[in-house]
């Protein structure tokens, strides 16, 4: 590894343990000891406090982790940009993205981006919006597609759509026959939601309070598709996106009329870090196709 790269010192630090470092990073044990020995040498102060195999960072430690990711951060950003300088067609895009969002938004946008760029490899990842916020400022993405909004200042956004959101409800439902409906009509209804640090939790939620309660919540998942069957199967309602086709047929979907019932859809990426070129394209190819 180059002087001056602290990836392993990184890898270290989180895995707490020197057999499994040394395994991610494909180093001999002994090498990645005595790597650590000099460091902490070099810095005249211990960096971790020893319980055998096992390693736990100490407050000293624990400053150059902190100090150590934000430089490889910046190391990795330099790379990018001169590989870009070397190969502007050529590159890597590690893309995050809603589980529902996978089979058609982002199928559909990786599909036409590969017809232009086909040497643009992905490295895809699917999760909660609040664990991609995560991964994007942590630099371990670069790149997700999340609703809604974070609410974190050292994240970037960039809107690509709005969409209507609505209730589904049973088939056999007291307002299954409705065309449309507010959400302080459902004030006394049992929800169920997706777990907490979904986005569509918190939408759920703050549809909610904005309609003066709070949702009793009988059942959760963290799969939009099984929270629209259970749906279907008469334990519940819950709020969904209207236009989504992946919802069973024994469900009713009714629009909101409360004036904020919509979610905007767009990527998320570190303000902190420049973006490579296959990235840039990439939002810029799915701007224009949406």
């Amino acid at each position: 590894m180059a002087d001056g790269d602290y990836e392993w010192y990184i890898t270290l630090a989180e895995r707490q343990n020197v057999t499994a470092a040394a395994e991610q990073l494909q180093i001999p044990q002994p090498t990645l000891t005595r790597m650590l020995a000099r460091l902490e040498r070099r810095l005249g102060a211990q960096l971790f406090d020893r319980h055998g195999k096992r390693l736990t960072l100490n407050p000293s430690g624990r400053i150059f982790y902190q100090h150590a990711r934000r430089a490889q951060m910046e190391l990795d950003s330099a790379r990018r940009t001169i590989n870009d300088l070397a190969n502007p067609a050529e590159g890597e895009i590690r893309l995050g993205f809603l589980h529902t969002f996978g089979p058609t938004l982002v199928a559909r946008l990786i599909a036409g981006f590969a017809a232009t760029s086909p040497h643009v490899r992905f490295v895809l990842e699917q999760g909660a919006a609040g664990s991609l916020d995560d991964l994007v400022a942590n630099g371990d993405l670069d790149v997700a597609i999340v609703s809604p909004r974070p609410r974190r200042a050292n994240l970037a956004w960039r809107n690509l759509f709005r969409q209507r959101l609505g209730v589904a409800v049973p088939t056999d439902h007291r307002l299954a026959q409705a065309e449309d409906v507010s959400m302080i009509d459902l004030a006394d209804e049992p929800f169920i939601g997706m777990h907490p640090g979904y986005g569509m939790r918190r939408l759920l939620e703050e549809l909610c309070a904005a309609a003066q309660f709070q949702p009793r919540i009988v059942l959760e998942s963290s799969n939009l598709t099984t929270v629209a069957g259970l749906v279907a199967a008469g334990l519940g309602i819950t709020v969904l996106p209207v236009d989504a086709t992946t919802y069973p047929p024994d469900l009713r979907r009714l629009r909101l009329v409360d004036a904020d019932a919509h979610r905007h859809v767009g990527f998320i990426w570190s303000s902190g870090q420049p973006l490579s070129r296959p990235v840039r394209d990439f939002i810029s190819h799915a701007i224009a196709s949406t």
